[in-house]
């Protein structure tokens, strides 16, 4: 979410709106169609006989060609958003192929993220959805009204079934491709309301479970084209050396050695490290690893190391008379605690965590005077066009973007360092593509990890047992103060991606939640659920903390917190049945939890083992119910709601990130921890969507109650011991234990 040109929400009128027209300009291919047997794939930009918007193409043999506007990292996003133009365009799915949308924010950016082209926050269904529902229907109208035409009937009296525009009376069709290529189309072109739009009980695609992804032919096949795959003539390779402490600038370079390296062509001082330039990856590794470098010592972050900073936020949280910024207040909360006759306290902390995608960073580029082509896996297009014109000092406009598939993203490929590496280099040797790939220690070393964090939670509660007021302090750094400064400041120094997930839809009387944000230096940024990811672990464990002093049921605290929420009882309910949450288990623990982030209702149950000798966790199995209120591909769901419960686990028992004095100390997989095949919990799925309700986020809606729902189990097993620090490493539960 970085970028430089300000934010600008773009509008979408509920009732109608106009379909812009333009090019789709062109592509970058992302895997070939060749091998495919069922459904659409994956293409170039395609000429075509109709385009009636800067959406759809329809070529003379009916091929539909459909931009997919958001970038795809795994989660399936390329197919499901133009799934949704194909539905109410009535195109056969056999005969569509999607395109990647080409850089251009004011045709295809998002109107959930400012206008943006930009795909994180599970806001691409969120915020397309609307639009991107309207284009298809818009092209249906133009079909009908150039049908009308050739057939010398209304358009009122004609109908579509898949691919083909249907005049019952006579039993005359027209497929799309020959309307595309001989109708005579009005001048205006017809728009389309809400009121054109297909009623659900019409759906042939969505809510279907025999759609595949598009993108998986070509993944299995060795097709696909990721970042690090793309290959041009005449091209370079580049490394970047950079300091071991962020902001530090090379005072003095040996490079002698390096030089002497075959293959290097160029060594150049940046301002921020030394770059390599050669002819082969090997060489520019070799020659980086020769670099001999004297760094500046005048970087503030030398003053940063993690847990002693943790353990300053922790007091800071505690001490109630340092004030925060107020990010949400309902009720008076400090008179409500004040008058509670319990008051429970208790604090929550998570480390730093690094994103770790499979595909390390990498970028390609190509400067020619003031223009600029990049081929990376981004998931910012826009922001990649705003510092590569900074970097060489022309506009956005003349830098062209292709998008590459995304080998793991996180809100990682959502920075520009990687972009600026390969641009600054392209521009040393103009004329050439340069290619930069991150190594393995690059990629944790100099990370923009998740915010350090602690949680103050201060419940008060009447003689009865029941909440009276909820006051929720979040101490950590700012993401939007380094990425979005302007947003930031709009806010009154508040950051909502940190303190995300702290507001609930439990019926509270009076709540209050405040951000206290620590100004320490250090990059930080946005990270699978960034705030729910925690903000969540410390909300369902304090509840389950209420309801072991209350002497009640966890899961029926939560039913009875939910009295007013249908969708939150109804996954909590089917997750309890799905675990069979009444059945005593012999040396295991059930624990449960539940987040209504991103427009899902998600309830979770976990069953775990703990070794009292090692303190190991092992978590066997894992429950999840999902609302996201229209699914649109429920296997696809699934499938997904798998991916945050996998990564939930490793998170909540492995991932750490140390700092000390500046310095990173993990580097590779051997020293940063991520979960291991052997260690993944079986996980079974129910997906329970609420007809009529609005299109939910699914990216990251399965990994915030994972942690809280192993916690909650842990305590369950142990008759109470209660894990309040991410991750639960063994030598940390050992502790508790022996506490």
């Amino acid at each position: 979410m970085t970028g430089t040109c300000k934010p600008q929400l773009r509008a979408l009128s509920r009732r109608s709106f106009l379909i812009s027209a333009g090019s789709l300009g062109i592509a970058v291919t992302l895997g070939s169609h060749a091998d495919l047997v069922h459904g659409a794939a994956m293409a170039p930009a395609a000429e075509g006989n109709l385009r009636p918007n800067a959406w759809v193409t329809i070529a003379a043999a009916g091929t539909v060609s459909i931009i997919a506007p958001a970038v795809e990292m795994g989660q399936g996003i390329t197919t499901t958003l133009p799934l949704l133009v194909a539905e109410e365009l009535d195109a056969d799915w056999n005969r569509v192929r999607v395109v990647q949308a080409p850089s251009d924010a004011e045709t295809y950016g998002n109107p959930g993220f400012y206008g943006i082209q930009l795909t994180g926050g599970s806001e691409s269904t969120r915020g397309y959805n609307a639009l991107l529902r309207l284009v298809g229907a818009q092209t249906r109208m133009i079909l009908l009204a150039g049908a009308a035409g050739m057939l010398g009937v209304p358009a009122s009296a004609l109908e579509t079934e898949p691919h083909r525009v249907v005049h019952r009376p006579s039993g005359r069709s027209l497929d799309y491709g020959e309307i595309a290529t001989h109708a005579v189309f009005p001048d205006p072109l017809p728009q389309a309301t809400e009121a054109d739009l297909k009623s659900s009980d019409r759906w042939r695609y969505i809510g279907s479970r025999t759609i595949g992804r598009i993108d998986v032919p070509a993944k299995v096949n060795g097709a696909a084209i990721f970042g690090i795959d793309v290959q041009l003539p005449d091209m370079l390779y580049g490394a970047v050396l950079r300091a071991p402490v962020q902001d530090e600038r090379p005072e003095s370079i040996d490079d002698a050695e390096a030089r002497a390296v075959p293959g290097i062509t160029h060594i150049v001082a940046m301002s921020y490290g030394v770059g390599i330039i050669g002819e082969t990856v090997e060489a520019t590794t070799r020659a980086k690893d020769l670099l001999n470098v004297t760094w500046s010592t005048t970087s503030r972050v030398r003053d940063y190391t993690s847990q002693r900073l943790l353990d300053g936020y922790r007091v800071l949280g505690r001490d109630l008379a340092q004030p925060g910024v107020v990010a949400y207040s309902g009720g008076d909360t400090e008179a409500a605690i004040a008058s509670a006759a319990t008051v429970i306290e208790v604090d929550y902390m998570s480390d730093h965590v690094a994103h770790a995608t499979m595909e390390p960073m990498n970028a390609t580029a190509l400067v020619a005077g003031d223009r600029v082509e990049i081929w990376a896996p981004t998931q910012g297009p826009t922001g990649t066009q705003g510092f590569a014109a900074d970097v060489v000092g022309t506009t956005p406009d003349k830098v062209k973007v292709n998008t590459t598939l995304v080998g793991g993203g996180f809100g990682r490929k959502a920075e520009a360092d990687f972009i600026i590496d390969a641009v600054s280099l392209a521009k040393v040797v103009e004329g050439r593509p340069v290619k930069v790939i991150w190594s393995r220690e690059d990629d944790i070393r100099h990370d923009t990890f998740r915010p350090l964090e602690a949680q103050h939670l201060r419940v008060g509660l009447d003689a009865e047992g029941n909440i009276v007021g909820w006051r929720h302090r979040i101490v950590a750094d700012s993401i939007f103060a380094r990425t979005l400064p302007p947003v930031f400041a709009q806010a009154g120094g508040h950051d909502d991606v940190v303190t995300e997930g702290a507001k609930f839809n439990y019926a509270v009387p009076a709540h209050q939640i405040e951000y206290l944000r620590q100004d320490m230096g250090l990059a930080i940024g946005f990270w699978f659920a960034v705030g729910v990811g925690y903000t969540r672990f410390a909300i369902e464990c304090t509840v389950d903390e209420i309801a072991a002093a209350r002497g009640i049921d966890p899961l029926a605290l939560r039913l009875e917190l939910l009295k007013d929420q249908p969708r939150g009882r109804a996954v909590i309910e089917t997750v309890a049945r799905m675990a069979e949450w009444d059945r005593a288990r012999d040396g295991r623990g059930l624990g449960v939890a539940y987040s209504d982030a991103f427009g899902s209702h998600c309830a979770q149950v976990a069953e775990v083992s703990l070794d009292r000798d090692t303190g190991e966790i092992r978590v066997h199995k894992v429950w999840c119910a999902i609302d996201p209120g229209v699914a649109i591909q429920p296997l696809h769901i699934e499938a997904m709601m798998m991916t945050g419960i996998t990564n939930g686990t490793g998170h909540a028992l492995f991932e750490q990130i140390n700092v000390v004095d500046g310095q990173v100390q993990e580097g590779n997989f051997d020293t940063y921890r991520v979960i291991r095949m052997s260690e993944a919990p079986e996980i079974e799925v129910a997906v329970v969507p609420t007809p009529g309700s609005p299109f939910g986020g699914i990216g990251q809606a399965g990994l915030p109650p994972t942690g809280p729902a192993i916690a909650n189990a842990v305590a369950q097993l142990t008759g109470g011991l209660r894990l309040r620090h991410y991750p639960f490493t063994p030598e940390r539960v050992k502790a508790a234990l022996d506490a």
